[in-house]
């Protein structure tokens, strides 16, 4: 039964109608078609969600929007430290892991990507790096042109709101919400002094004219709340008439007349099937994972592994789920001698108290924070041009993330290395939609990450050892000080270090005579009409930092293009 109103439970058709995926007309083995539209977009997370606001701007395009996992109503997304929540809930979360990483012995690394609205922005860290300008500046050098920093500091500014105002780097008046931290305590500053005596220099913006040093990070939040891509971009296009958002869709296959993708196959929660007719492009936003599943399912990708898979091949791409790469953190945890992190707070009652009143009539104090308070980008060799890795340092320690806190103070550094040269890939694991592929990261397989990781830990020693922290540190619990020398500090990184997650390099990008490029460096699948890949999956190399901002550029840049190209 078709009616016309603005809910997005619905499906849009010509002339504002929209067909109920209820009781209504039938395609091929009972699949419902659900109308057609000019654009649709697989993935509501980083890339999509402001691809798909963009799309819908001035109401000349229908766009549709799907998304696998559900509205990000979860109170604990909006919280900024929720992101301890939803770390381990399936019900906004793949929860993939890896497969036995023969690097590390063997061990599954845990891989969390956000299942929801808003994809991994809405679970994340909310630490806001874009990278180094070199980063950029290599894709522009490998053949994709358009892609230099240059080309893209419009986009990054484009979406940014910056609290601290627009200037030459930076957007003041964008959708995505970007602040200083609300909570700056004495241990965060003892860190920042210690890191100083250790040669960094003091930096105020890793996202300004350098990204070497230590400091505070910027966040997503805006008033408190986190920014998510969903509530900085999709929040203020809801109501559009020409924008159906539809979660609980996940993707099964592409559709094709010919060389060209006209449409796409999903399947709601509730097991029934429907399918949508897409007159102009189709883009796939689904992550460094997601999207290169599916275009596998869908009959694109290595030839010889479709057919073991029983899938007919489409269009044979070899570098489909290829290049896959991650930055790889291990943890040093250090006891505090004295009251100072999140740890003591929620071991008391009274704490809890305290917390939860700072945050509810300021919006302030430790609950704002991200998994991240202060910042350092260091060279681990004076002979590089720009840093090689990167320190996150939070005030709280814990065996595993998503579980409790220790019930002493303490705070952790992650260390990551920013440019690993270890290379995996993705894979089908089965020809079911519905089952996780198969995920080999190849963690420290290159002797350059190896010593990199070494050297890290050193320089997260040497700054410890520093007088501005002589006298908040009891004693380092992990790696311990019985961890000394390099083969005992890499088979401590080998045994406990894990993703720091930010996947990328799936369907790379690259110029025309690259026989493992996946798109264009117009996002455009190789070979195929009508569909391209928008979100980490494109990146060649991981940038220099959280990869959450350049996924946001990207949708940006992917919108412009087919704004440009369709009128």
């Amino acid at each position: 039964m078709a009616r016309t109103d603005r809910r997005t439970h619905g499906f849009f058709t010509a002339g504002h109608v929209i067909l109920e995926l209820g009781p209504g007309r039938s395609g091929e083995g009972g699949v419902r078609e659900a109308g057609e539209y000019d654009f649709a977009v697989v993935g509501a997370g980083s890339a999509g969600c402001p691809l798909a606001a963009r799309l819908s701007e001035g109401g000349r395009h229908r766009v549709l929007l799907l998304e696998a996992g559900p509205p990000d109503r979860n109170p604990w997304i909006h919280l900024p430290i929720g992101y301890g929540k939803t770390f381990l809930d399936p019900k906004v979360n793949w929860k993939y892991e890896t497969d036995p990483e023969p690097h590390l012995g063997g061990r599954r690394i845990y891989w969390p990507r956000g299942k929801v609205l808003g994809g991994s922005s809405s679970i994340n860290g909310l630490v806001y790096v874009r990278g180094v300008p070199a980063d950029f500046d290599l894709w522009r050098q490998q053949g994709c042109e358009g892609w230099s920093y240059a080309d893209l500091l419009p986009y990054f500014r484009l979406s940014e709101g910056n609290a601290r105002g627009a200037d030459e780097w930076h957007g003041g008046s964008g959708p995505l919400g970007v602040e200083d931290p609300r909570w700056r305590g004495a241990v965060m500053e003892a860190y920042i002094a210690a890191a100083v005596q250790a040669g960094l220099p003091r930096n105020p913006d890793f996202n300004g004219e350098s990204q070497e040093g230590v400091g505070y990070f910027q966040l997503t939040i805006r008033n408190g709340r986190r920014s998510s891509a969903a509530s900085a971009f999709l929040a203020p296009a809801r109501e559009r008439d020409n924008l159906r958002i539809v979660t609980g869709a996940h993707v099964e296959q592409l559709l094709f007349e010919g060389a060209r993708a006209c449409g796409l196959v999903w399947r709601q929660g509730d097991g029934s099937r429907a399918q949508a007719r897409v007159r102009g492009e189709i883009v796939l936003c689904g992550g460094a994972i997601n999207s290169p599943q599916l275009l596998m399912l869908s009959g694109i990708g290595p030839g010889e592994h479709l057919r073991e898979m029983g899938i007919e091949v489409r269009r044979e791409l070899s570098g489909v789920g290829e290049n896959l790469h991650d930055h790889y953190q291990i943890r040093s945890l250090y006891r505090m001698t004295r009251p100072g992190s999140l740890n003591e707070k929620l071991a008391s009652p009274f704490g809890k108290i305290a917390l939860a009143a700072a945050y509810l009539f300021g919006r302030r104090g430790l609950l704002t924070i991200g998994a991240g308070v202060v910042g350092a980008f260091a060279r681990t060799r004076p002979e590089l041009a720009d840093p090689d890795i990167e320190l996150h340092v939070i005030p709280f320690t814990t065996d595993r993330m998503g579980t409790g806190l220790h019930r002493f103070p303490g705070f952790t550094v992650n260390m990551n290395q920013s440019r690993p040269e270890s290379r995996g890939r993705i894979r089908l694991a089965s020809p079911d939609p519905l089952a996780a592929p198969s995920i080999l990261a190849n963690y420290l397989a290159s002797e350059t990450d190896r010593r990199t990781v070494i050297d890290g830990l050193k320089l997260v020693r040497r700054i410890a050892a520093q007088p501005a922290l002589k006298g908040w540190i009891e004693r380092e619990f992990a790696p311990g000080p019985e961890v000394e020398g390099d083969e005992a500090l890499l088979d401590y990184a080998r045994a406990n270090g894990g993703s720091i997650y930010h996947p990328v390099g799936t369907c790379r990008m690259g110029p025309a005579h690259d026989p493992m490029a996946v798109v264009d460096p117009a996002l455009r699948v190789r070979g195929v009409e009508g569909l391209r890949v928008a979100d980490a999956s494109i990146m060649p190399q991981v940038v220099s930092g959280n990869s959450n901002a350049a996924c946001i550029m990207i949708g940006e840049k992917c919108a412009g293009m087919l704004r440009t190209a369709h009128g």
